[in-house]
């Protein structure tokens, strides 16, 4: 009869300032990115806003000496919308020495020990599919919309919506949060912009990127509604369009009614255990965050 190996010793415990630089190296080993890629993640973590209570980093596991040996980042942000505030983690950066891989569940376990929170997990490799499917997870977004927004100018256009600079919306026609949000992702570096009507401000924000690293497009980060995206199409190709953007990636469970363009199924899809989210708020996020993460 074999014999049955005890497991390793650990100690879970919150990631802290003086532990980035070796959990830096440490991912590098176990992801093949440099250490610097890491190191600008966790300087986004740190300047970000977060929730009180929650970690600043994240989860690691040590093990014999202090060695880390595992980790889980978590980005904690307070999400508002009208008349209510939530709270949304997300998981990232989910790394594991092979020899403490049995404590890899109890790490994510641990990290999502907190109530009445929305966790997300958006960009799971399809290898992991089946894992955070165990561990509760469920799509919310089933694959990607490439749209070309641009070509709806060439439509009639009658809800006389333009483009507008963040600074320049009426008081009155927009939520404060709404702009909170278009102030920090501009900050951030990304695209942000309302869509004014009469009545209205519609929020904005697009990260620009090389779809197939050859296209220059951007991913919709935020918008109130996805259905704005469509209604607004005209004005907003037109502004992507001066900026050099022809095509726009959207989170979407299929095609998007009044927006040509094509859909593709199981194209990074995202992933939820909590209070379902909704499609086309993806601020705060680590793909808001960090410049290379898409």
């Amino acid at each position: 009869m074999a014999e049955v190996k005890p497991r390793p010793p650990v100690r879970f415990r919150e990631i802290l300032d003086s532990d980035c630089a070796e959990l830096a190296e440490f991912l590098a080993k176990g992801f093949g990115q440099p250490a610097k890629y890491y190191l600008q993640i966790m300087e986004a973590q740190r300047c970000h806003k977060t929730p009180e209570g929650f970690p600043k980093y994240g989860y690691l596991l040590e093990g014999e000496g202090g060695a880390i040996v595992g980790n889980l980042f978590l980005i904690a942000s307070a999400i508002d919308t009208p008349g209510k505030r939530s709270i949304r983690c997300q998981l990232s950066c989910w790394c594991m020495h092979p020899d403490y891989i049995c404590y890899s569940t109890m790490l994510v376990m641990r990290a999502m020990r907190y109530k009445n929170v929305t966790y997300l997990n958006l960009s799971a490799y399809p290898d992991r599919w089946p894992i955070i499917r165990a561990q509760g997870f469920e799509k919310y977004s089933a694959g990607q919309y490439v749209g070309i927004p641009a070509l709806c100018s060439l439509r009639p256009h009658r809800n006389h919506a333009k483009v507008i600079k963040v600074e320049e919306a009426q008081k009155g026609t927009y939520e404060a949060f709404e702009r909170d949000i278009l102030v920090a992702h501009k900050d951030y570096g990304w695209i942000s912009f309302w869509v004014a009507t009469p009545n209205r401000s519609y929020p904005f924000v697009f990260k620009p990127h090389m779809l197939k690293g050859v296209i220059p497009g951007v991913q919709l980060l935020y918008c109130s509604d996805i259905s704005d995206l469509a209604r607004f199409a005209a004005p907003i190709g037109l502004h992507l369009l001066s900026l050099g953007r022809f095509v726009a990636a959207v989170d979407a469970n299929g095609p998007i009614m009044g927006l040509p363009g094509r859909y593709f199924p199981d194209k990074k899809p995202r992933w939820y255990r909590g209070p379902k989210p909704r499609l086309g708020d993806l601020a705060y996020t680590l793909l808001a965050l960090h410049p290379e993460v898409y």
